[in-house]
């Protein structure tokens, strides 16, 4: 099935573009060097594995800003245990995952939005999304569709308030100090000098 294509036009200010390497990477999930003691194997990708998956997704929806790259990797680190995880374990919620741990309902959005046909629920949802070209560009799907080009625009900037707006504001989640290391991590691996 092929991935349906999204491409916007960014302003001048933040037509960048970054290569992240795999140190990078590694600087960011420091977790993700193997996947010998995963807890489930088979979700489990190490930083080797994951980057060529990270860099199609910021290809596949015009991601080019270092800051929003970085807001983008820390978030899927993050939730993900250094890409251990695709899908809820800790409860256990049906139907969420990928490697943003994406709600269900978002999932099911993101499901049509990639042509899955009959409205899968539950384990059939994660099965439809969590192919490795789908999972790893969740975030930048979510940012895109879900959170809009001001968002992105205004993390553009690499400030700490805009990258925090975005995950209350958006994400819908709290910011706390593991998600702050992430971050910084992440945005000094990209190069970006951090703002308040």
């Amino acid at each position: 099935m092929a991935l349906a294509g999204f491409t916007i036009s960014l302003p001048l200010e933040i037509r960048q573009t970054t290569t992240l390497k795999l140190p990078g990477l590694l600087a960011i999930a420091p977790n993700s060097q193997t996947c010998a003691t995963a807890p489930f194997p088979t979700e489990c990708r190490t930083a080797e594995q994951s980057l060529p998956y990270i860099l199609a997704s910021f290809k596949t929806y015009n991601i080019k800003s270092p800051a929003v790259q970085a807001a983008l990797i820390s978030l899927m680190a993050y939730e993900s245990g250094d890409f251990v995880y695709n899908q809820n374990h800790f409860p256990g919620v049906p139907g969420q995952g990928t490697r943003n741990m994406q709600s269900p309902t978002y999932n099911a959005l993101y499901a049509t939005y990639l042509g899955f046909e009959n409205s899968p629920t539950g384990a059939e949802l994660i099965a439809a999304v969590g192919d490795d070209e789908y999972t790893f560009a969740s975030a930048a799907w979510f940012l895109i569709t879900q959170c809009g080009f001001a968002v992105m625009e205004n993390m553009s900037g690499g400030s700490r308030a805009a990258w925090e707006a975005y995950l209350t504001g958006c994400v819908g989640t709290t910011v706390d100090t593991g998600r702050v290391a992430y971050w910084e991590r992440a945005i000094a691996a990209l190069g970006v000098p951090i703002r308040a």
